[in-house]
C-alpha cells in the first residue's frame, strides 16, 4: 500500500523553467526533501571525480533525468551510481532484496569500458520498453541496451529528449504499482507475453541491482 503524504507542493507549482539547467532542477528535489542527506554533495563529488569527458556526459544525461523526473522520486548515490528512487517516506518497503535500500527508478554510472544508464522503468513492461527502442531509432542513434541498461561511450551516442521522455512517462506511483505486480507475478514476459510466476519475477528483478556496486570513475 502507498503511504500518504503531507508534503506540500508549493515550489512545484513553479512552471518549469529549462533556462535554469542543473541547479534549478535539483533546487526543486531538495526543497522537497527528496535528497539523500548526503546527496548532493555526494553527487558532485562523484561528478568532480570524473575524467573531463566522462563528466561532461554524465552531467548532461543527468540534466536530462531531472528535467521531467517526477517530483515524487529522490536522487542520491546508491550502489557507486547517482541514482532515482522512490523514498522510503513514500514508500516504505524499500526494495525488496534489502528493504534497507529505497526502490530504485534509474542509476547512472561511469563504468570502467563505458558509460550506463539503467532504466528499470523498461523493465518487464513490452510497452515502454517498444517505445522507447522506436523512438531512440528516430533519433537517428545506435541503441546499446541490455535489458534496462543503456551502454555508450560519449555524450553524442544518447537520445537525450528520449531519456527525458522516457523518464517523465511514468510517475512514482505508477512505477511502484508496477514493481508490485512484478512481485506478485501479475504481468507477463515482454518477448514471450506468457506470465511470470512470482519467484521467476523476484529473482530477475534481483539481477540488475545486484550486478551495480562496481560503478567506476575511469
Amino acid at each position: 500500500m502507498l503511504q500518504q503524504e503531507s508534503v506540500l507542493h508549493v515550489l512545484y507549482s513553479m512552471p518549469w523553467d529549462d533556462s535554469q539547467g542543473e541547479e534549478c532542477c535539483v533546487a526543486r528535489l531538495s526543497h522537497k526533501g527528496n535528497m539523500m542527506p548526503n546527496g548532493t554533495n555526494a553527487v558532485a563529488d562523484y561528478l568532480a571525480s570524473l575524467p573531463a569527458d566522462r563528466r561532461e556526459a554524465i552531467a548532461a544525461v543527468r540534466r536530462a533525468i531531472l528535467k521531467k523526473l517526477d517530483r515524487d522520486f529522490a536522487e542520491g548515490m546508491l550502489y557507486g551510481m547517482i541514482a532515482y528512487y522512490v523514498p522510503h517516506r513514500l514508500y516504505p518497503a524499500g526494495y525488496h532484496c534489502d528493504p534497507t535500500k529505497p526502490l530504485m527508478f534509474a542509476a547512472l554510472a561511469s563504468q570502467k569500458n563505458y558509460m550506463s544508464l539503467h532504466m528499470m522503468s523498461l523493465y518487464g513492461s513490452g510497452e515502454q520498453l517498444a517505445w522507447f527502442k522506436q523512438a531512440w531509432a528516430k533519433a537517428g542513434k545506435k541503441l546499446d541496451m541490455g535489458k534496462s541498461c543503456v551502454r555508450f561511450k560519449k555524450l553524442d551516442d544518447v537520445a537525450l529528449n528520449v531519456i527525458s521522455e522516457a523518464v517523465g512517462r511514468v510517475s512514482a506511483r505508477t512505477y511502484i504499482e508496477r514493481c508490485e505486480a512484478l512481485l506478485k507475478g501479475n504481468t507477463k514476459d515482454s518477448r514471450s507475453g506468457k506470465r511470470l510466476p512470482a519467484k521467476k519475477v523476484a529473482k530477475k528483478a534481483a539481477k540488475p541491482l545486484s550486478r551495480r556496486g562496481k560503478a567506476q570513475g575511469g
